[in-house]
């Protein structure tokens, strides 16, 4: 999700009884492993990309494990020289079409009209993808968090770690406002009657959360992606190898977000078959790096 025109919270996410799941442990893709060329530039997604020097062997520039108790905010260092890093977690995001989603239509501050309300709060939706598709087919995108956090099935505000699949009281659910039912728990309205899970008996605000039409930014499947800015500079070419088959494994560092912590990528993609499939999953992938005038 977007708090600002270029920042986004997501990770892996379930909203359960809902059947709102996001990230499925998918095993990684093959690595490949080639001939090494040390002037090959970044090439096109579509083109069949060189490997950057050292490709299976080659020296850490600057290697770090991800830490073991997952901490919120580690302590990283901007990469200034391009070299390989290790141990980094690769998610996947992708434009999240309304289509899927079965909640009552609502109207929202920023865009006209009413849509899903699962598609734009919930953990699987706009919310937490920060892009979505409308059943119109326009973009829309979040423009603003406001001043709540992201809360679990229960109801409990839960906080993402340096580990992709961490949060500190287990995955999100939902935005924190909305429904609760009587055991605090999240619901919300269908759009055909009846609650997701149980009647709601507490409407909490979204405490200044807004919407607006068309994307925040650009974003190219499968050469988009999302890091951490404080170790990964805007700009930066990243190369993955298990990527390798899928697009030649480089991809370009312009989108950041709040749950894109230490060693984890987002990659940006095309939409999956079903909101039950958020992508790949991969750990301790080790990737190469060039930041910008590098």
């Amino acid at each position: 999700m977007r708090t600002s025109g270029s920042s986004r919270l997501r990770g892996p996410s379930d909203l359960g009884l809902a059947a709102l799941t996001v990230f499925l442990f998918l095993g990684a893709l093959p690595a490949g492993c080639g001939t090494a060329r040390h002037d090959a530039p970044a090439p096109a997604p579509t083109a069949r990309a060189s490997e950057p020097p050292g490709v299976g062997s080659g020296r850490d520039v600057r290697a770090a494990a991800s830490p073991a108790h997952c901490p919120r905010r580690p302590r990283e260092r901007l990469i200034r020289r391009a070299g390989w890093l290790d141990r980094f977690e690769v998610t996947e995001y992708f434009s999240v079409p309304e289509r899927w989603f079965h909640g009552v239509p609502v109207a929202v501050p920023g865009i006209a009209g009413r849509h899903r309300v699962d598609w734009l709060y919930s953990a699987s939706g706009v919310a937490m993808e920060g892009d979505g598709i409308g059943l119109d087919g326009r973009h829309f995108h979040i423009d603003a968090l406001g001043h709540g956090g992201w809360i679990n099935a229960a109801g409990q505000r839960t906080r993402p770690s340096a580990c992709a699949s961490r949060w500190s009281r287990g995955i999100p659910a939902w935005l924190e406002g909305g429904w609760r039912n009587t055991r605090g728990q999240v619901t919300f309205p269908l759009e055909h009657g009846g609650w997701s899970d149980g009647i709601g008996r507490r409407e909490l605000s979204y405490a200044g959360v807004t919407f607006a039409h068309g994307s925040s930014q650009p974003l190219r499947a499968y050469w988009t992606v999302a890091v951490d800015p404080g170790l990964i500079p805007a700009g930066s070419r990243i190369y993955i190898p298990a990527y390798r088959a899928v697009n030649g494994g480089w991809f370009v560092a312009t989108d950041t977000g709040g749950a894109i912590i230490g060693h984890h990528i987002d990659v940006y993609r095309p939409p999956t078959s079903s909101v039950a499939d958020g992508g790949r999953y991969l750990r301790g992938q080790r990737v190469f790096v060039r930041p910008p005038g590098t």
